[in-house]
């Protein structure tokens, strides 16, 4: 991203917050911005490969990700048996108070800059490479994060680059909801009763079949891209057919869409947004690893997804954490490691060194 697309994000930030953060702002647009953390040559040229390995029979066996791509496993990371898919709308919804407190509004145009220092002549995005860096250096997975505080504007990136992208595997299905909530709403409707139990079943349990099914009823790529210009994901086009899980996106349009869901100035109407903050709240057992790792969640959601070419492991996971009673959106994504454990260890030590970087802790 070059200093230059800053300027129009600097300008909703100003109309939106006060005029000390778009100061900060535009400060950064003037002095330019200089990206830290990316990625070592193996991993560029990993990255590159995967994405040359998109063939027709490549995408086919993908796009049924996660549950479906994982191997069969005992343990914390199986998927659910198919009978739970069934029972998961008579789960008890954690109330909407009780899944977020005190979320601010949350400008895209924040995500899009870095943060102020949090100690003197420390960036944090220069804080949050020294944490990840002994990280990076022992795996050959590639990486991206992003973390924010929704109340102050200050933000941490690692590994954000222009026309880098990641497959979201099942990331994706906060998305696909928030896009079947802007329909409804739109239409000025609820959700059907079939609806919100596909729609339950996707988010609590990762149900492929429910996540199939709302991808049509909101058209697929299509409609997940225009509803995305709504909520400001400039980085993310929908995967093509019935692929949602390679759909492409970017660790800031996470936290875009994050914000979307938690804070208040969103296209989401308040009852869509407690909707959606009520099921990421209530993640089933074995599948609430991931960002929950810097601290506890209130909101969440994984994805992993092997990819047949390579045999290696996208895993992916975002959310809103509360640490020392201070809410912070985190978004992780990985591609290339050799295995969905290794993939889930790297997410969670990065969800962690982001945080801490945020907070300037050691």
């Amino acid at each position: 991203m070059s200093r230059h697309s800053f300027a129009p994000l600097v300008a909703t930030f100003a109309r939106r917050h006060s005029s000390r953060y778009a100061l900060a702002a535009l400060a950064l647009v003037m002095t330019g911005w200089a990206a830290t953390g990316g990625f070592a040559d193996a991993a560029r040229a990993d990255a590159a490969r995967a994405d040359a390995a998109r063939a027709d029979a490549a995408r086919a066996d993908a796009a049924r990700a996660d549950g479906a791509r994982a191997v069969p496993r005992s343990g914390p990371m199986a998927e659910p048996a198919p009978g739970i898919a069934r029972a998961a709308a008579s789960l008890t919804l954690p109330s909407a108070s009780a899944t977020v407190a005190h979320s601010p509004s949350v400008s895209v145009a924040a995500l899009r800059t870095a943060g102020t220092g949090v100690a003197p002549g420390v960036a944090p995005d220069q804080a949050l490479a020294r944490r990840l860096a002994p990280v990076v250096a022992a795996t050959p997975a590639s990486l991206s994060v992003a973390v924010l505080d929704p109340a102050d504007g200050r933000a941490a990136r690692y590994g954000v680059q222009a026309g880098t992208t990641y497959d979201t595997a099942s990331i994706v299905k906060v998305d696909i909801l928030a896009a079947l909530l802007l329909k409804a709403q739109d239409q000025h409707r609820g959700l059907t009763a079939q609806e919100k139990t596909s729609a339950a079943s996707m988010i609590r349990i990762s149900d492929n079949a429910s996540a199939d099914a709302l991808w049509r009823v909101i058209g697929q790529a299509p409609g997940l891209d225009a509803a995305n210009r709504r909520l400001g994901l400039t980085g993310t086009t929908g995967g093509g057919g019935g692929h949602w899980g390679l759909t492409q996106t970017t660790a800031t349009d996470q936290l875009a869409l994050l914000s979307a869901v938690f804070g208040t100035d969103s296209p989401l109407d308040q009852a869509s947004r407690a909707y959606l903050r009520g099921l990421m709240g209530g993640i089933a057992a074995g599948q609430d690893w991931g960002v929950s790792a810097a601290g506890p969640v209130t909101g969440l959601k994984n994805g992993w997804l092997q990819r047949t070419a390579t045999g290696r492991w996208d895993v992916n996971s975002i959310g809103l954490v509360r640490v020392d009673g201070h809410d912070r959106l985190v978004a992780v994504l990985s591609r290339g490691s050799v295995s969905m454990a290794d993939g889930v260890q790297l997410v969670e030590k990065a969800a962690k060194a982001a945080v801490q970087a945020l907070d300037g802790t050691a």
